[in-house]
């Protein structure tokens, strides 16, 4: 491989802890209803556990209500216990076509955990990106002791890696702000 394929390569995956650490960001709960806060929920679906919006529509009539419509009724139960045995620590209401579940207003207290756990998260994602600059930094120094490259342009490479890195964790704080501003506005 060559330089600008480590580089590739680097950029892809710390692309995508990006976006886990996105994704993350939008199960966590806010003060207000999104169907994404359902996303960790997975309901034993014909023995398989399955992601509630693949058996279910999942809206929000209000900020601070979520509704699901089963696609098939009979599928209400499942998705109510799987709800109930969460970490959300909500109440599903089922009336036998629809399950409402309100989301209550957020104390100070549960805010500021929320934000803790966001500057927890933030960090693991940078870590992750740390790593990768790890591995990329190896591969320049292998491939320059197996003189594929230049000292130069093995120093090069790992230039553009740590500026990589920068921009990576600058896009992880930015969102992590984000978050954080929501929640203690929400």
């Amino acid at each position: 491989m060559s330089a600008p394929q480590y580089l590739k390569d680097a950029t892809d995956r710390m692309e995508k802890a990006l976006g886990v650490f996105r994704g993350e960001l939008q199960g966590l709960r806010t003060g207000r209803a999104t169907p994404a806060m359902l996303d960790s929920i997975r309901v034993e679906y014909y023995g398989s556990p399955t992601p509630v919006k693949q058996i279910a529509n999942v809206s929000c009539p209000d900020p601070s209500t979520i509704q699901i419509k089963a696609f098939q009724a009979e599928d209400l139960k499942e998705i109510e216990k799987a709800i109930r045995s969460s970490d959300l620590g909500l109440a599903p209401n089922n009336d036998g076509k629809v399950i409402r579940l309100s989301i209550p207003a957020m104390s100070g207290d549960q805010r500021k955990k929320i934000v803790a756990q966001i500057k927890k998260q933030a960090e693991a994602a940078k870590v992750s990106c740390r790593n990768i600059r790890r591995d990329a930094n190896k591969q320049f120094d292998d491939a320059e002791k197996a003189k594929a490259m230049t000292e130069d342009d093995r120093d090069k490479g790992k230039e553009k890696v740590q500026d990589l890195l920068k921009q990576y964790e600058a896009k992880i704080d930015q969102a992590a702000a984000a978050k954080e501003k929501e929640v203690m506005e929400g």
